[in-house]
């Protein structure tokens, strides 16, 4: 299949682009700001192109999608954080509304499947765990946006459109700065005080997890609507940066709890977020990957190294063996 990919230089989009080739398959890899990465053998077969253009830029998303011409399409280009969000209110519109309409109405003209994630945000975290067919109520401006998302693509594109939503993403991204454990060990680098939630419950997802179910959807035109995936393992936010910093061997009491119930924000918060994964659970060859699967997959980013070896050092750690350093690539 010849599948183009929007969002790939992101965490859940390069994963996505690597299970993708993996199977078998061609990729068109856009990158709205930076330019994907691409494994040097599918480049060299000319199993993969890598594209940087202003996804914005309706235009230019139509050319590149008529002239490709693509048996599927998977949405992963997103503003992803409430902050960024906030500090640009006008561009995730056009990222995270504009951009997903049009792709389900180029989906539907050109006969494609069109693969678009959304967001646990869009829920408001007091009901929970969420069905896929409960009731979206968003607290915050970016899980507003992600829904509008979904009602556009669902009204746009057609009878093969999947919404996946997922949960908050663990994993190695391209930049070594957008995941979980990338943005908690950048910020103790910094000599920021790293203060997690107690009170606040994720349901972490494996970034190559996702990309392979999106892989086996693309394969699977039988399944389509809206649906929930995520990891099996319900955790606090300080949970979550414990177990990062054991598997790093790095001491605990480098972050602290805290609860979101305090912050004056609080009423922006979701508290408990979690998924029922069936039906989609029962259909997939996928299954979802136990959070302590998942830590074996981080790897420390490159920037962080010399912090990492010197804090191992000073906690007399210095004699285990050190976590998988080098921040690795396929390309």
């Amino acid at each position: 299949m010849k599948v183009l990919l929007t969002g790939a230089s992101g965490l859940v989009g390069h994963a996505t682009m690597l299970a993708v080739l993996g199977r078998g398959h061609e990729v068109l890899a856009i990158g709205h700001e930076h330019l994907p990465g691409l494994p040097i053998d599918a480049a060299a077969k000319k199993k993969a192109m890598a594209i940087q253009c202003d996804l914005t830029d309706e235009f230019t998303l139509h050319r590149l999608a008529f002239d490709y011409y693509p048996d599927a399409i998977i949405n992963c280009a997103a503003v992803s954080s409430q902050a960024a969000v906030e500090g640009q209110p006008e561009l995730a519109e056009k990222l995270n509304v504009a951009l997903p309409r049009r792709l389900a109405q180029i989906a539907n003209h050109l006969g494609s499947p069109l693969l678009h994630l959304s967001t646990d945000f869009v829920f408001d975290g007091d009901s929970g765990p969420y069905r896929s067919t409960d009731l979206p109520m968003p607290r915050t401006l970016y899980g507003q946006l992600k829904l509008m998302a979904e009602k556009e693509v669902l009204r746009y594109g057609g009878d093969t459109v999947v919404v996946l939503r997922i949960t908050v993403v663990n994993g190695n991204s391209p930049s070594g700065k957008r995941s979980l454990h990338e943005k908690l060990l950048h910020s103790l680098q910094a000599g920021k005080p790293a203060t997690l939630f107690s009170d606040e419950l994720r349901q972490p997802v494996s970034a190559i997890n996702v990309a392979d179910v999106l892989t086996e959807l693309i394969e699977r035109p039988n399944l389509h609507g809206l649906f929930h995936w995520a990891g099996p393992d319900t955790l606090s936010r300080y949970e979550i940066g414990q177990k990062i910093l054991q598997h790093f061997g790095l001491p605990e009491n480098l972050v602290k709890p805290a609860l979101s119930a305090d912050q004056p924000d609080a009423h922006t918060r979701p508290r408990k977020l979690e998924f029922i994964l069936p039906p989609l659970l029962g259909k997939l060859k996928a299954q979802p990957t136990p959070f302590e699967q998942q830590l074996e997959e981080l790897i420390m980013p490159t920037e962080c190294q010399e912090w990492y070896q010197r804090t191992r050092v000073s906690a007399g750690n210095s004699t285990a063996a050190p976590r998988r350093l080098v921040q690795g690539r396929d390309f």
